[in-house]
């Protein structure tokens, strides 16, 4: 016998599943459980904006590895993800990306996520955005998730800009506006220099309500089903089992790891892989862990001189400057400066965007800097590789197999190549010119292509942006259809990064919101 039963459950608590569970709870008619496996969001290390790379490799960073990638020289590729509140909305570097308008239609016209295209989803991004700088048509002024312009820029930041158009790309300081390509600050998701997750925006401003009840440090281990209708979902909490029974539906919001290894789990996936995991399968859906896609990023280092390092600022007047405040460099999202750029001049959209921070970011910023550096991190946001999410057991607390096949495409490489090449143009260009002492990684200021591939192999990671484990669409490997429900199983969506079919050409989080917000209206329209 269930322990509860509710209308909704919601799985995660990430930049969907917090903004569906909020939505839901709107209507007092109907009950909503959020689960999260993590903990409340307590941290001022989570609230610091400079200070998100400190909560890696602790306690609430669900800490993945990656198989072995050949193209990275071996290794092993470390992959944080939040456990926490707010999911990776709460350990973010807060930019504020939605990707390339054609990103949408090419989800709607070649993967057949018909009410996904551009004009589609904007209504869903404007209605979460409360920007304090810019308006309609492509902005909203009055919606939960801030955005605003940093309340602190590094000198080296606006000196790479400057070089920038330079060396002829275009300034542009709404990379989410009409047009992508160009170079700019970024915007980011913060209320006056704070971290303003989805936590913020959505979860606790609901949590009040009486219809929503969220429960955190509570891991979901499957969803159980019916023959094939999802009717409750299981899991632990405080070393007790649960079940919770949901009358309505389930929406699972695990993200693109967490989600595809749930559905596994509970017998949703690939036929064979489940019989070798000694899983009974319910429904056979061998899309679900396919199709991974990430964006790889490898940075240009460069030492530099009369300047600055941000990371030399996480001293104790910064802090109770920021605590009083919020302004100082412990505002300072790291990744400051932005550019979207094509790799070839053939090309329609571009395909490279740039992160640029004022210190020596590298292996996930997991190495203090003992000399002052600036960090040009070139960034393939579209992408040709693609991998997998397979179990390693079929126990919910193993971390389950991820290989996103970084740069198995030899396209990949070639993009990134030229990358570089333009990246390092800038570098030479004043006024960046001048506090450059000498390069760093690659050791050259004029590399071959060897040694921007021995950088990219010695440096190379993730930009944090897994998606399509659990694709949308209609065609052959779709997981879910346009209306996000899982093909074979009824009273199931899933909703987070996972359903994107493809990435889109730049950062993952604005996307996920958006992603909830038309989540919980499908779900309105279908009550």
């Amino acid at each position: 016998m269930p322990d509860e039963t509710f209308d909704y459950v919601v799985i995660g608590s990430g930049s969907a599943g917090g903004v569906v569970a909020a939505r839901l709870s709107e209507d007092p008619q109907v009950r909503v459980l959020l689960l999260e496996a993590g903990p409340v969001d307590d941290d001022d290390n989570i609230h610091m904006p400079l200070a998100f790379s400190m909560l890696f490799k602790t306690r609430w960073d669900w800490n993945y590895e990656t198989t072995p990638q050949k193209h990275l020289g071996g290794r092993r590729a470390y992959w944080p993800r939040m456990k926490a509140l707010g999911g990776c909305s709460s350990m973010n570097a807060m930019i504020y990306i939605r990707g390339n308008h054609a990103d949408y239609d090419e989800w709607r016209d070649s993967y057949g996520a018909t009410g996904w295209g551009f004009d589609d989803v904007l209504p869903y991004f404007t209605k979460a955005e409360g920007n304090t700088r810019l308006g309609g048509p492509f902005h909203g002024t009055d919606g939960p998730l801030h955005v605003e312009d940093r309340t602190w820029n590094h000198e080296l930041s606006t000196a790479f800009i400057e070089a920038g158009v330079s060396a002829g790309l275009k300034r542009n300081d709404d990379f989410n506006g009409a047009e992508q390509e160009g170079i700019g600050p970024y915007q980011v998701t913060c209320k006056k220099g704070r971290r303003w997750s989805v936590a913020d925006a959505y979860i606790r401003p609901a949590a009040a309500r009486p219809n929503l009840v969220v429960r955190t440090e509570a891991l979901v281990t499957r969803i159980v089903l019916e023959g094939t209708r999802a009717v409750g979902v299981a899991y632990t909490r405080g070393g007790r089992d649960h079940v919770v029974r949901a009358e309505a539906e389930i929406v699972l919001s695990g993200g693109a790891v967490n989600s595809p290894q749930l559905l596994m789990l509970s017998g949703i996936g690939p036929g064979a892989h489940l019989r070798d995991m000694g899983i009974d399968v319910v429904v056979e859906s061998p899309g679900v862990g396919q199709n991974l896609q990430d964006h790889p990023v490898s940075g240009i280092l460069s030492y530099t001189k009369d300047t600055t390092d941000v990371a030399e600022m996480l001293g104790l007047g910064n802090l109770v400057r920021w605590k009083a405040t919020g302004k100082g460099p412990l505002s300072s999202n790291v990744a400051e400066t932005g550019a979207f750029y094509r790799s070839h001049d053939a090309l329609d959209l571009p395909d490279i965007q740039l992160h640029v921070a004022p210190t020596g970011f590298y292996d996930n910023g997991l190495h203090e800097p003992v000399r002052r550096a600036l960090t040009t991190a070139v960034t393939l946001v579209n992408v040709q590789s693609s991998g997998h999410v397979r179990l390693r057991s079929a126990d919910p607390t193993w971390h389950p197999e991820i290989d996103p096949g970084y740069f198995d495409d030899r396209a990949d490489l070639e993009a990134m190549i030229a990358g570089f090449r333009t990246a390092l143009e800038v570098l030479r260009q004043e006024p960046i010119a001048r506090y450059v002492a000498e390069p760093w990684v690659p050791a050259t200021a004029d590399p071959r292509d060897d040694d921007i591939i021995e950088a990219i192999g010695r440096l190379g990671q993730t930009l944090y942006h897994p998606v399509a484990t659990c694709a949308m669409g209609t065609v052959e490997g779709s997981v879910v259809d346009p209306e996000l429900k899982v093909h074979g199983v009824e009273g199931l969506r899933v909703a987070d990064a996972s359903v994107m079919p493809r990435v889109p050409r730049g950062n993952t989080n604005a996307p996920t919101i958006m992603i909830g917000e038309k989540c919980a209206d499908l779900i309105k329209e279908s009550r």
